[in-house]
């Protein structure tokens, strides 16, 4: 570990082993079939047998966890929807209703809620985790949407929210109005890019509503132009279950779990993670590209491969849900397909 102006930074051992690989693409290779034959699946094959170690890597327990928190940016009109959509959308998850909680179920995968920072308070519930920061972040257009001690306050929690996880995949999803805002602010500052090359409708604005955010973002951005490095950039523009997620990154990479990664702001967390651990991104499997347009760019940053391309701008998670299933089928394809050998067939002549 290591530590950034008082964060502590969890040591992230590099994925890199080349005779661990050389292995996983022989044993791929020899498998009953023409060699490439089953594309991006050999190659998803090979990065979870490098994660896990193993050439007959598994799945084992893995996790959704959904980080909810209110964005004070919304007081200028960013989004097509108003603030208290983001508690009446945790009672829903609590509820089962919501499209990460169908595939959660269907792939039967444990999901519990993460209360990073809404602007509401909840009956316990045995599926809601109760970490809440402060009830939603400031208006990032006029002061900083968290102070340095919130930011941090948010990373350690969701690196205690991991330890505390059984498994070796954990799945992130979010949900917060306002926060495809925040994760444009974020991309436009640690990527280096134009903020209108980073904004997109999210919730469904018109082109007008559009617009706006794009100009409220540009104002932003300026408000804060000396917050340049990642932990600034996070607690002057970020959002608090951004935060958390990056924390929860940060600390399954360092635990050598698979980060299977969803869309946009899910992406940014990541972002946000590698920068402040670098080698966080070397763990993450990305499970779709989102219709969001700085996802494209985010997923061009992080040199990223999307198992799918559904179209998709919802978030929760479930986009990572979806192309969950590529994974044990990947493991399966190590461990149960014949190889030329034991099936008694002629290789590829050379």
């Amino acid at each position: 570990m290591h530590s950034i102006d008082r964060f502590i930074v969890p040591a992230i051992a590099p994925l890199a082993n080349p005779e661990l690989e050389q292995r996983l693409q022989q044993q791929i290779d020899n498998k009953t079939k023409p060699p490439g034959s089953l594309g991006k699946l050999e190659r998803l094959a090979i990065r979870l047998g490098l994660i896990l170690q193993s050439t007959t890597p598994r799945i084992d327990q893995p996790q959704v966890l959904v980080f909810a928190a209110d964005h004070g940016l919304v007081e200028e009109g960013v989004s097509a929807f108003p603030a208290e959509v983001t508690p009446q959308m945790v009672h829903n998850f609590l509820q089962g209703g919501a499209a990460i909680n169908v595939f959660a179920r269907q792939h039967r995968l444990a999901l519990h809620v993460v209360d990073a920072g809404v602007n509401a308070d909840f009956a316990p519930h045995p599926q809601l985790i109760e970490r809440k920061v402060r009830r939603g972040t400031r208006n990032a257009l006029h002061q900083p949407a968290m102070t340095p001690d919130e930011c941090r306050q948010a990373l350690h929690a969701g690196m205690a929210l991991v330890r505390a996880l059984p498994g070796n995949l954990l799945l992130v999803g979010e949900m917060g109005i306002g926060n495809t805002s925040a994760a444009s602010l974020l991309l436009a500052r640690l990527g280096a890019l134009p903020v209108a090359d980073c904004t997109g409708r999210g919730t469904g604005l018109d082109d007008h509503g559009l617009s706006h955010k794009t100009q409220v973002l540009q104002a932003v951005l300026a408000r804060h132009a000396t917050a340049q490095s990642p932990l600034a950039a996070l607690a002057a523009l970020g959002g608090l279950e951004i935060a958390m997620m990056a924390g929860a990154l940060m600390q399954a990479a360092s635990e050598r779990r698979i980060l299977l990664m969803d869309g946009f702001i899910a992406g940014v967390a990541l972002l946000v993670a590698d920068q402040l651990a670098p080698g966080t991104r070397d763990y993450a499997v990305f499970g779709h590209a989102s219709a969001e347009p700085g996802h494209r760019h985010l997923l061009r940053l992080l040199d990223a491969e999307p198992l799918l391309d559904l179209d998709l701008r919802l978030g929760e998670g479930s986009g990572a849900a979806l192309a969950f299933p590529l994974l044990p089928s990947a493991c399966a394809v190590m461990e149960e397909m014949a190889s030329f050998n034991d099936a008694g067939i002629s290789g590829a002549r050379s």
